[in-house]
């Protein structure tokens, strides 16, 4: 016979540490959402505006859990689903010692979503999903006859959670260290371009410079400009 492997959240604790979390029954299914932020650039007489990535934004894991306590009994014997199914609803409860609500990571199984990367992305391959609990939804569908409630479903909801010297390391970057391309919009400021290119307004300069630009006040809409990499200092 073969040997169920149970789901659970690893929460990480101070000092390294950590606290394993089994599920009582797996799920039945895993949702997954990431997208991109995407700009619209609009430039007058063009039929569509060109679109422009900006960033990732963060995936989000939505998973839905069964309890059940009917086992103890449901009647005189009856015992709360919560003292089973609270330790994961906990998981949004700030932590009095870290004053955030914990980093934990949901794991099930050797093959999890995301382990097969390919296509240049096998840097960001992962066994487990890594974040932090940003809703949890509780519908308790069965009580005993004093009120205890028998039966939860609690819905989780987790978004990813990635340091920025994870992020730099798994794509590869050490800084802004490409050319990038970028087309001015209507409003922008070379400051402003700078920011969302580089991160960094303050390199106005180095863009203009790139670009013959004598006068960084005086920009026209529609004109494509080269975005050069940052120096590395150090």
């Amino acid at each position: 016979m073969t040997n169920l492997t149970k789901a659970l959240f690893i929460v990480e604790k101070l000092g390294g540490a950590t606290e394993s979390a089994y599920v009582q029954f797996n799920p039945n299914s895993l949702s997954f959402e990431k997208s991109p932020k995407i700009a619209e650039i609009a430039i007058p007489g063009l039929d569509a505006p060109l679109r422009q990535f900006v960033r990732g934004q963060s995936e989000t894991l939505t998973v839905e859990l069964f309890f059940d306590s009917t086992d103890f009994g449901t009647g005189s014997t009856a015992v709360s689903v919560t003292t089973i199914s609270d330790k994961f609803y906990s998981l949004i409860k700030i932590d009095p010692k870290t004053h955030a609500t914990p980093v934990c990571t949901f794991q099930w199984g050797k093959r999890f979503p995301g382990d097969s990367l390919t296509m240049g992305t096998e840097k960001q391959r992962r066994s487990g999903f890594r974040g932090v609990v940003t809703k949890v939804k509780q519908d308790y569908a069965l009580f005993s006859p004093d009120g205890i409630p028998l039966r939860n479903v609690m819905t989780v909801t987790m978004e990813e959670y990635v340091s920025l010297d994870e992020q730099l390391k798994h794509l590869g970057l050490e800084s802004a260290d490409h050319t990038k391309s970028h087309v001015v919009a209507e409003g922008e400021t070379m400051a402003s371009i700078a920011g969302q290119c580089l991160d960094q307004p303050s390199q106005w300069r180095a863009i203009a410079d790139a670009n013959g630009i004598a006068d960084p006040r005086r920009l026209t809409v529609g004109t494509p400009l080269v975005v050069p990499p940052l120096e590395v200092t150090g």
